[in-house]
Protein backbone atom coordinates (compact mmCIF):
# COMPACT_ATOMS: atom_id res chain seq x y z
CA UNK A 1 0.00 0.00 0.00
CA UNK A 2 1.77 3.16 -1.08
CA UNK A 3 2.30 5.74 1.56
CA UNK A 4 -0.64 9.03 2.15
CA UNK A 5 0.11 11.77 -0.04
CA UNK A 6 0.60 15.15 1.53
CA UNK A 7 -1.74 17.37 1.13
CA UNK A 8 -0.24 20.78 0.26
CA UNK A 9 -1.57 24.09 2.16
CA UNK A 10 -2.41 26.99 0.66
CA UNK A 11 0.03 30.03 2.22
CA UNK A 12 -1.27 33.58 2.33
CA UNK A 13 0.20 35.88 0.55
CA UNK A 14 1.96 39.17 2.13
CA UNK A 15 1.41 42.41 0.26
CA UNK A 16 3.53 45.93 0.38
CA UNK A 17 0.71 48.57 1.39
CA UNK A 18 2.79 51.60 -0.73
CA UNK A 19 3.55 49.79 -3.70
CA UNK A 20 1.63 46.35 -3.89
CA UNK A 21 4.90 43.69 -3.98
CA UNK A 22 4.23 40.73 -3.33
CA UNK A 23 5.59 38.01 -0.91
CA UNK A 24 5.39 34.62 0.10
CA UNK A 25 6.23 35.59 3.87
CA UNK A 26 6.10 38.27 6.13
CA UNK A 27 9.07 40.62 5.99
CA UNK A 28 9.92 43.74 7.82
CA UNK A 29 10.91 45.92 4.68
CA UNK A 30 9.35 45.87 1.41
CA UNK A 31 11.70 44.92 -1.44
CA UNK A 32 10.09 47.17 -4.05
CA UNK A 33 10.07 50.59 -2.44
CA UNK A 34 12.37 49.77 0.58
CA UNK A 35 9.40 50.88 3.04
CA UNK A 36 9.76 49.61 7.06
CA UNK A 37 6.38 48.37 7.96
CA UNK A 38 4.36 48.43 4.89
CA UNK A 39 3.90 44.77 3.99
CA UNK A 40 0.53 43.09 5.52
CA UNK A 41 -1.29 39.69 4.79
CA UNK A 42 -3.45 39.93 2.08
CA UNK A 43 -4.79 36.55 2.04
CA UNK A 44 -4.03 33.74 -0.58
CA UNK A 45 -2.37 33.94 -3.91
CA UNK A 46 -3.45 36.81 -6.04
CA UNK A 47 -5.81 35.65 -9.07
CA UNK A 48 -7.11 37.79 -11.65
CA UNK A 49 -10.72 38.07 -11.44
CA UNK A 50 -11.73 40.88 -14.15
CA UNK A 51 -13.08 39.68 -17.22
CA UNK A 52 -12.85 41.79 -20.45
CA UNK A 53 -15.57 44.34 -21.03
CA UNK A 54 -18.43 43.32 -23.65
CA UNK A 55 -18.45 46.64 -24.51
CA UNK A 56 -16.72 50.13 -24.26
CA UNK A 57 -17.53 53.57 -24.50
CA UNK A 58 -14.54 54.38 -26.66
CA UNK A 59 -12.96 52.40 -29.10
CA UNK A 60 -9.74 52.11 -29.98
CA UNK A 61 -8.39 54.60 -32.89
CA UNK A 62 -5.01 54.21 -35.26
CA UNK A 63 -2.75 57.02 -33.44
CA UNK A 64 -2.87 58.89 -36.70
CA UNK A 65 -6.82 59.77 -35.93
CA UNK A 66 -6.52 60.83 -32.42
CA UNK A 67 -6.94 64.85 -32.13
CA UNK A 68 -3.55 66.11 -30.09
CA UNK A 69 -5.38 69.85 -30.38
CA UNK A 70 -7.52 68.76 -27.05
CA UNK A 71 -3.87 68.58 -25.10
CA UNK A 72 -2.40 71.48 -26.01
CA UNK A 73 -0.96 73.86 -23.12
CA UNK A 74 -2.98 76.71 -22.04
CA UNK A 75 -1.00 79.71 -20.22
CA UNK A 76 -1.75 80.24 -16.53
CA UNK A 77 -0.81 83.81 -16.76
CA UNK A 78 2.05 83.39 -14.59
CA UNK A 79 5.38 83.14 -17.05
CA UNK A 80 7.51 81.39 -14.32
CA UNK A 81 4.94 78.68 -13.19
CA UNK A 82 4.68 78.17 -17.22
CA UNK A 83 8.21 77.62 -17.28
CA UNK A 84 8.53 74.81 -14.90
CA UNK A 85 5.07 73.05 -16.06
CA UNK A 86 6.82 73.12 -19.87
CA UNK A 87 4.30 75.94 -21.48
CA UNK A 88 1.17 76.12 -19.37
CA UNK A 89 -1.24 73.43 -18.13
CA UNK A 90 -2.57 70.74 -20.21
CA UNK A 91 -6.21 70.06 -20.03
CA UNK A 92 -6.57 66.57 -18.02
CA UNK A 93 -3.30 66.54 -16.33
CA UNK A 94 -3.05 65.97 -12.83
CA UNK A 95 -0.10 68.42 -10.61
CA UNK A 96 0.96 67.37 -7.87
CA UNK A 97 2.53 70.47 -5.73
CA UNK A 98 4.44 69.60 -2.50
CA UNK A 99 6.35 71.40 -0.17
CA UNK A 100 6.87 72.14 3.15
CA UNK A 101 4.46 74.01 5.69
CA UNK A 102 4.40 77.51 5.44
CA UNK A 103 6.60 77.65 2.22
CA UNK A 104 3.74 79.35 0.28
CA UNK A 105 2.32 76.74 -1.67
CA UNK A 106 -1.45 77.94 -0.92
CA UNK A 107 -0.68 81.51 -1.31
CA UNK A 108 1.07 80.38 -5.05
CA UNK A 109 -1.71 78.10 -6.25
CA UNK A 110 -4.66 80.61 -5.12
CA UNK A 111 -2.87 83.09 -7.00
CA UNK A 112 -2.88 80.59 -10.21
CA UNK A 113 -6.42 80.01 -9.57
CA UNK A 114 -7.59 83.47 -9.39
CA UNK A 115 -5.24 84.54 -12.52
CA UNK A 116 -6.38 81.26 -14.96
CA UNK A 117 -10.39 82.37 -13.84
CA UNK A 118 -10.09 86.09 -14.69
CA UNK A 119 -8.17 85.63 -17.78
CA UNK A 120 -5.13 87.49 -17.42
CA UNK A 121 -2.70 87.99 -20.24
CA UNK A 122 0.60 86.14 -20.06
CA UNK A 123 3.03 87.28 -17.53
CA UNK A 124 0.51 89.19 -15.58
CA UNK A 125 -0.22 88.41 -11.64
CA UNK A 126 -3.21 89.16 -9.50
CA UNK A 127 -1.65 92.15 -8.33
CA UNK A 128 -1.78 93.23 -12.05
CA UNK A 129 -4.91 92.17 -12.62
CA UNK A 130 -6.38 94.22 -9.29
CA UNK A 131 -5.08 97.26 -10.86
CA UNK A 132 -7.56 96.85 -13.99
CA UNK A 133 -5.12 95.99 -16.22
CA UNK A 134 -6.25 92.79 -17.73
CA UNK A 135 -9.68 91.69 -18.62
CA UNK A 136 -11.51 88.50 -18.52
CA UNK A 137 -11.61 87.89 -21.91
CA UNK A 138 -8.13 88.25 -23.25
CA UNK A 139 -7.14 87.49 -26.46
CA UNK A 140 -5.59 84.25 -27.03
CA UNK A 141 -3.62 85.36 -29.66
CA UNK A 142 -2.03 88.36 -27.68
CA UNK A 143 -0.27 86.17 -25.13
CA UNK A 144 -3.21 85.43 -23.15
CA UNK A 145 -6.26 83.00 -22.51
CA UNK A 146 -9.63 83.33 -21.80
CA UNK A 147 -11.66 83.55 -18.27
CA UNK A 148 -12.23 80.15 -17.57
CA UNK A 149 -14.71 78.62 -14.17
CA UNK A 150 -12.10 77.25 -11.35
CA UNK A 151 -13.07 75.39 -8.08
CA UNK A 152 -11.10 75.67 -5.31
CA UNK A 153 -11.49 72.82 -2.87
CA UNK A 154 -10.11 73.38 0.88
CA UNK A 155 -9.74 70.93 3.59
CA UNK A 156 -7.52 73.00 6.21
CA UNK A 157 -9.14 76.24 5.52
CA UNK A 158 -12.68 77.65 5.73
CA UNK A 159 -13.59 79.53 2.45
CA UNK A 160 -14.06 82.37 4.75
CA UNK A 161 -10.35 82.20 5.71
CA UNK A 162 -9.21 81.70 2.09
CA UNK A 163 -11.25 84.75 1.14
CA UNK A 164 -9.06 86.72 3.72
CA UNK A 165 -5.92 85.79 1.85
CA UNK A 166 -7.88 86.26 -1.85
CA UNK A 167 -8.47 90.13 -0.57
CA UNK A 168 -4.41 90.22 0.42
CA UNK A 169 -2.87 89.00 -2.83
CA UNK A 170 -5.49 90.66 -4.42
CA UNK A 171 -6.85 87.16 -6.42
CA UNK A 172 -10.33 87.68 -6.37
CA UNK A 173 -12.43 86.48 -9.36
CA UNK A 174 -15.89 86.22 -10.39
CA UNK A 175 -15.16 82.73 -11.80
CA UNK A 176 -12.98 81.27 -8.88
CA UNK A 177 -15.62 79.35 -6.93
CA UNK A 178 -14.28 78.38 -3.37
CA UNK A 179 -15.50 75.31 -0.65
CA UNK A 180 -14.59 74.09 2.09
CA UNK A 181 -14.62 70.14 2.11
CA UNK A 182 -13.09 67.12 3.92
CA UNK A 183 -15.20 64.46 2.60
CA UNK A 184 -14.76 63.55 -1.16
CA UNK A 185 -18.05 62.25 -2.28
CA UNK A 186 -18.87 66.51 -1.37
CA UNK A 187 -16.00 67.51 -3.81
CA UNK A 188 -17.08 65.11 -6.38
CA UNK A 189 -20.39 66.88 -6.01
CA UNK A 190 -18.77 70.19 -6.62
CA UNK A 191 -17.11 69.39 -9.45
CA UNK A 192 -20.52 68.23 -10.88
CA UNK A 193 -22.39 71.38 -10.36
CA UNK A 194 -19.28 74.13 -11.53
CA UNK A 195 -17.94 72.04 -13.97
CA UNK A 196 -14.56 74.12 -13.78
CA UNK A 197 -11.99 73.60 -16.17
CA UNK A 198 -9.16 73.97 -13.43
CA UNK A 199 -9.65 72.12 -10.12
CA UNK A 200 -7.40 73.15 -6.85
CA UNK A 201 -7.57 70.44 -3.95
CA UNK A 202 -5.68 71.87 -1.04
CA UNK A 203 -4.58 69.18 -0.07
CA UNK A 204 -4.99 65.50 -0.85
CA UNK A 205 -4.08 64.49 2.51
CA UNK A 206 -7.45 66.06 4.17
CA UNK A 207 -9.52 64.38 1.47
CA UNK A 208 -11.22 61.37 2.93
CA UNK A 209 -13.75 58.95 1.48
CA UNK A 210 -16.90 57.60 3.15
CA UNK A 211 -16.26 54.14 1.76
CA UNK A 212 -12.93 53.49 2.56
CA UNK A 213 -11.50 52.71 6.35
CA UNK A 214 -9.36 54.69 7.49
CA UNK A 215 -8.33 57.99 8.64
CA UNK A 216 -7.93 61.11 6.25
CA UNK A 217 -4.08 61.27 5.10
CA UNK A 218 -3.59 57.58 5.87
CA UNK A 219 -1.89 55.13 3.23
CA UNK A 220 -5.61 53.73 2.01
CA UNK A 221 -7.44 57.17 1.94
CA UNK A 222 -5.15 59.06 0.27
CA UNK A 223 -4.80 56.38 -2.85
CA UNK A 224 -8.56 56.29 -2.79
CA UNK A 225 -8.81 60.39 -2.93
CA UNK A 226 -6.08 60.61 -5.70
CA UNK A 227 -7.78 57.68 -7.61
CA UNK A 228 -11.10 59.05 -7.67
CA UNK A 229 -10.40 62.71 -8.01
CA UNK A 230 -7.89 61.36 -11.24
CA UNK A 231 -10.77 59.63 -12.73
CA UNK A 232 -12.54 62.21 -12.41
CA UNK A 233 -10.08 64.68 -14.08
CA UNK A 234 -9.44 62.52 -17.47
CA UNK A 235 -12.94 61.81 -18.21
CA UNK A 236 -13.92 66.05 -17.41
CA UNK A 237 -10.68 67.10 -19.74
CA UNK A 238 -10.07 69.05 -16.26
CA UNK A 239 -6.48 70.00 -15.05
CA UNK A 240 -6.11 70.12 -11.57
CA UNK A 241 -3.46 70.76 -8.97
CA UNK A 242 -3.25 69.12 -6.01
CA UNK A 243 -1.02 70.18 -3.04
CA UNK A 244 0.80 67.52 -0.97
CA UNK A 245 2.29 67.40 2.66
CA UNK A 246 5.69 66.40 2.96
CA UNK A 247 7.52 64.07 5.76
CA UNK A 248 10.31 65.14 7.92
CA UNK A 249 12.76 63.48 5.53
CA UNK A 250 11.32 65.90 2.90
CA UNK A 251 8.99 63.31 0.72
CA UNK A 252 6.00 63.55 -0.24
CA UNK A 253 3.74 62.07 2.39
CA UNK A 254 1.23 58.49 1.24
CA UNK A 255 1.94 56.29 -0.87
CA UNK A 256 4.58 56.28 -3.55
CA UNK A 257 1.99 55.19 -6.04
CA UNK A 258 0.65 59.00 -5.46
CA UNK A 259 3.57 60.31 -7.68
CA UNK A 260 3.59 57.41 -10.43
CA UNK A 261 -0.74 58.10 -10.69
CA UNK A 262 -0.25 62.08 -11.32
CA UNK A 263 1.33 63.39 -14.47
CA UNK A 264 3.58 66.36 -12.53
CA UNK A 265 5.35 66.07 -9.71
CA UNK A 266 6.79 69.81 -8.33
CA UNK A 267 8.45 70.64 -5.30
CA UNK A 268 8.35 74.07 -4.12
CA UNK A 269 11.43 74.74 -1.83
CA UNK A 270 12.38 77.67 0.14
CA UNK A 271 14.00 79.03 3.44
CA UNK A 272 11.52 80.60 6.02
CA UNK A 273 14.14 83.37 6.54
CA UNK A 274 14.12 84.37 3.10
CA UNK A 275 11.49 85.56 0.67
CA UNK A 276 12.77 83.43 -2.23
CA UNK A 277 11.09 80.61 -3.50
CA UNK A 278 11.93 77.98 -5.88
CA UNK A 279 9.77 75.81 -7.85
CA UNK A 280 11.31 72.48 -9.44
CA UNK A 281 9.73 70.14 -11.59
CA UNK A 282 10.43 66.44 -10.42
CA UNK A 283 8.27 64.27 -12.43
CA UNK A 284 7.06 65.97 -15.86
CA UNK A 285 4.83 64.13 -18.81
CA UNK A 286 4.47 66.95 -20.73
CA UNK A 287 8.22 68.99 -20.54
CA UNK A 288 11.42 69.05 -19.30
CA UNK A 289 12.20 68.49 -15.22
CA UNK A 290 15.73 70.82 -15.64
CA UNK A 291 13.49 73.55 -15.59
CA UNK A 292 13.23 76.10 -12.37
CA UNK A 293 10.79 79.06 -11.51
CA UNK A 294 11.90 81.70 -8.75
CA UNK A 295 9.47 83.21 -7.17
CA UNK A 296 9.35 86.39 -4.72
CA UNK A 297 6.98 86.29 -1.19
CA UNK A 298 6.26 89.21 -0.39
CA UNK A 299 3.61 90.69 2.32
CA UNK A 300 0.54 91.26 -0.63
CA UNK A 301 1.51 87.85 -2.18
CA UNK A 302 3.65 85.69 -4.76
CA UNK A 303 5.51 87.51 -7.62
CA UNK A 304 7.69 85.62 -9.93
CA UNK A 305 11.33 86.37 -11.12
CA UNK A 306 12.42 86.75 -14.22
CA UNK A 307 15.67 87.24 -13.81
CA UNK A 308 16.99 86.42 -10.45
CA UNK A 309 20.38 86.61 -10.45
CA UNK A 310 20.99 90.07 -8.45
CA UNK A 311 19.07 88.39 -5.43
CA UNK A 312 21.70 86.11 -4.72
CA UNK A 313 24.70 88.61 -4.70
CA UNK A 314 25.33 91.49 -1.90
CA UNK A 315 26.09 95.18 -2.48
CA UNK A 316 28.65 96.75 -0.49
CA UNK A 317 30.45 100.30 -1.09
CA UNK A 318 33.96 98.73 -1.50
CA UNK A 319 34.99 95.44 -1.96
CA UNK A 320 35.63 93.34 0.73
CA UNK A 321 37.67 89.99 0.88
CA UNK A 322 36.55 86.86 1.25
CA UNK A 323 33.89 87.25 -1.26
CA UNK A 324 33.90 85.73 -4.70
CA UNK A 325 31.23 85.53 -8.09
CA UNK A 326 30.10 82.65 -9.61
CA UNK A 327 27.61 81.34 -12.25
CA UNK A 328 25.30 78.37 -11.13
CA UNK A 329 23.06 76.81 -13.42
CA UNK A 330 19.69 75.89 -12.03
CA UNK A 331 18.02 73.71 -14.35
CA UNK A 332 18.79 75.55 -17.47
CA UNK A 333 18.63 79.00 -16.13
CA UNK A 334 22.22 80.41 -15.47
CA UNK A 335 21.90 82.55 -12.29
CA UNK A 336 24.84 85.09 -10.41
CA UNK A 337 25.48 83.52 -6.73
CA UNK A 338 28.16 84.91 -4.17
CA UNK A 339 30.09 82.83 -2.23
CA UNK A 340 31.27 84.26 0.83
CA UNK A 341 34.35 83.06 3.57
CA UNK A 342 35.27 83.88 6.91
CA UNK A 343 38.77 82.64 8.21
CA UNK A 344 39.77 83.38 12.31
CA UNK A 345 42.23 82.07 14.73
CA UNK A 346 40.60 79.31 16.37
CA UNK A 347 40.03 79.57 20.13
CA UNK A 348 39.79 75.45 20.77
CA UNK A 349 42.09 72.71 19.93
CA UNK A 350 39.44 71.26 17.31
CA UNK A 351 38.85 74.57 14.96
CA UNK A 352 35.60 75.01 13.36
CA UNK A 353 33.81 74.53 10.33
CA UNK A 354 29.96 76.20 9.73
CA UNK A 355 28.55 76.32 6.44
CA UNK A 356 25.30 77.60 4.69
CA UNK A 357 24.50 76.79 1.56
CA UNK A 358 27.26 75.06 1.21
CA UNK A 359 27.89 71.33 1.45
CA UNK A 360 30.06 70.51 4.40
CA UNK A 361 31.55 67.63 3.09
CA UNK A 362 32.70 68.94 -0.05
CA UNK A 363 33.84 72.37 1.50
CA UNK A 364 35.97 69.98 3.74
CA UNK A 365 37.16 68.10 0.61
CA UNK A 366 38.11 71.94 -0.94
CA UNK A 367 40.22 73.18 2.31
CA UNK A 368 42.55 70.10 2.19
CA UNK A 369 42.95 71.02 -1.57
CA UNK A 370 43.71 74.52 -0.93
CA UNK A 371 46.29 73.96 1.70
CA UNK A 372 48.36 70.67 0.55
CA UNK A 373 48.04 71.64 -3.33
CA UNK A 374 48.08 75.63 -3.06
CA UNK A 375 50.04 76.10 0.20
CA UNK A 376 47.76 77.67 1.97
CA UNK A 377 47.52 76.87 5.88
CA UNK A 378 44.11 77.25 6.89
CA UNK A 379 44.26 73.55 8.70
CA UNK A 380 43.82 75.02 12.22
CA UNK A 381 41.85 77.76 11.13
CA UNK A 382 37.82 78.51 12.27
CA UNK A 383 36.23 78.26 8.65
CA UNK A 384 32.56 79.61 7.83
CA UNK A 385 31.48 80.04 4.36
CA UNK A 386 27.93 80.94 3.46
CA UNK A 387 26.15 82.16 0.31
CA UNK A 388 24.01 85.11 -0.39
CA UNK A 389 20.16 85.45 -0.44
CA UNK A 390 19.65 81.60 0.49
CA UNK A 391 20.81 80.12 -2.02
CA UNK A 392 22.13 76.46 -2.24
CA UNK A 393 24.97 75.57 -4.50
CA UNK A 394 25.02 71.88 -5.00
CA UNK A 395 26.81 71.79 -8.33
CA UNK A 396 30.11 71.13 -8.58
CA UNK A 397 30.87 74.11 -10.84
CA UNK A 398 31.30 76.00 -7.28
CA UNK A 399 34.13 75.03 -6.40
CA UNK A 400 36.32 76.90 -7.62
CA UNK A 401 34.59 80.07 -6.45
CA UNK A 402 34.85 78.55 -2.96
CA UNK A 403 38.55 78.17 -3.66
CA UNK A 404 39.12 81.60 -4.56
CA UNK A 405 37.00 83.08 -1.71
CA UNK A 406 39.01 81.06 1.09
CA UNK A 407 41.71 82.05 -0.65
CA UNK A 408 40.79 86.08 -0.62
CA UNK A 409 39.99 85.39 3.32
CA UNK A 410 43.26 84.12 3.87
CA UNK A 411 45.27 86.72 2.02
CA UNK A 412 42.75 89.46 3.16
CA UNK A 413 42.99 90.71 -0.11
CA UNK A 414 39.75 91.35 -2.05
CA UNK A 415 39.06 89.75 -5.60
CA UNK A 416 38.38 92.06 -8.77
CA UNK A 417 34.56 93.23 -8.20
CA UNK A 418 34.20 92.78 -11.99
CA UNK A 419 35.49 88.96 -12.12
CA UNK A 420 33.10 85.97 -12.00
CA UNK A 421 34.74 82.65 -11.57
CA UNK A 422 33.63 78.86 -11.92
CA UNK A 423 34.41 75.37 -12.29
CA UNK A 424 34.96 71.65 -10.41
CA UNK A 425 38.19 71.20 -8.24
CA UNK A 426 39.32 67.80 -7.87
CA UNK A 427 41.47 66.39 -5.19
CA UNK A 428 44.63 66.91 -7.62
CA UNK A 429 44.05 70.27 -7.73
CA UNK A 430 43.19 70.37 -11.03
CA UNK A 431 40.04 72.45 -12.28
CA UNK A 432 37.65 70.19 -14.82
CA UNK A 433 35.35 71.68 -17.43
CA UNK A 434 31.78 71.96 -16.19
CA UNK A 435 28.46 72.03 -18.42
CA UNK A 436 27.28 75.30 -19.96
CA UNK A 437 30.53 76.98 -19.87
CA UNK A 438 29.57 79.42 -23.06
CA UNK A 439 25.98 79.87 -21.37
CA UNK A 440 27.85 80.84 -18.22
CA UNK A 441 29.85 83.13 -19.94
CA UNK A 442 27.12 84.71 -22.05
CA UNK A 443 24.93 85.23 -18.41
CA UNK A 444 28.85 86.87 -17.44
CA UNK A 445 28.58 89.01 -20.44
CA UNK A 446 24.59 90.15 -19.51
CA UNK A 447 25.04 91.26 -16.20
CA UNK A 448 27.92 93.39 -16.89
CA UNK A 449 31.19 91.52 -16.05
CA UNK A 450 34.45 92.16 -17.48
CA UNK A 451 36.60 89.23 -16.31
CA UNK A 452 36.02 85.84 -15.74
CA UNK A 453 37.30 82.66 -15.16
CA UNK A 454 36.78 79.20 -16.19
CA UNK A 455 38.51 75.93 -16.57
CA UNK A 456 40.69 75.32 -19.27
CA UNK A 457 39.90 72.97 -22.62
CA UNK A 458 41.77 71.46 -25.18
CA UNK A 459 39.22 73.34 -27.98
CA UNK A 460 38.98 76.15 -25.70
CA UNK A 461 35.72 78.62 -25.25
CA UNK A 462 35.29 79.49 -28.97
CA UNK A 463 33.98 83.48 -29.69
CA UNK A 464 33.81 85.44 -26.38
CA UNK A 465 31.20 88.24 -26.37
CA UNK A 466 32.81 91.72 -26.72
CA UNK A 467 34.08 93.29 -23.57
CA UNK A 468 34.41 89.95 -21.43
CA UNK A 469 37.91 88.48 -21.08
CA UNK A 470 38.76 85.36 -20.29
CA UNK A 471 41.30 83.20 -18.52
CA UNK A 472 41.30 79.40 -18.49
CA UNK A 473 43.25 77.93 -15.45
CA UNK A 474 44.09 74.16 -15.21
CA UNK A 475 44.76 74.00 -11.73
CA UNK A 476 44.15 75.21 -8.35
CA UNK A 477 47.66 76.90 -8.41
CA UNK A 478 47.27 78.41 -11.67
CA UNK A 479 43.99 80.43 -10.67
CA UNK A 480 45.99 81.43 -7.46
CA UNK A 481 49.16 82.86 -9.03
CA UNK A 482 46.63 84.60 -11.59
CA UNK A 483 44.75 86.18 -8.86
CA UNK A 484 47.67 86.36 -6.16
CA UNK A 485 50.65 87.12 -7.61
CA UNK A 486 52.59 88.42 -4.82
CA UNK A 487 52.18 84.80 -3.51
CA UNK A 488 54.46 83.24 -6.45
Amino acid sequence: MSPARKTSKNTNMYRCRECGWTTAKWVGRCGECQQWGTVEEAGGPTVARTSAARTVETPARPIGDVDASLAQFSSTGIQEFDRVLGGGLVPGAVILMAGEPGVGKSTLLLDVASTFARGTSFGQGAGAAESGSTSSGADPSEGGHPAHDVLYVTGEESAAQVKLRADRIGAVADTLYLASETDLGAALAHMDKVSPSLLVVDSVQTLASAEVEGAAGGVTQVREVAASIIAEAKKRNMTTLLVGHVTKEGTIAGPRLLEHLVDVVCQFEGDKNSRIRMLRAVKNRFGPTDEVGCFDLLEDGIEGVSDPSGLFVSRTAHPVAGTCLTITMEGRRPLLAEVQALLDESATAQPRRATAGLDSARTAMLLAVLQRRAGFNVGKLDCYLSTVGGVRLNEPAADLATVMALASAAEDKPLPRRLVVFGEVGLAGEVRAVPGIRQRINEVARLGFTHVMVPASPAGVGEVPEGVHVKEVASVVDAVDTLFPSRS
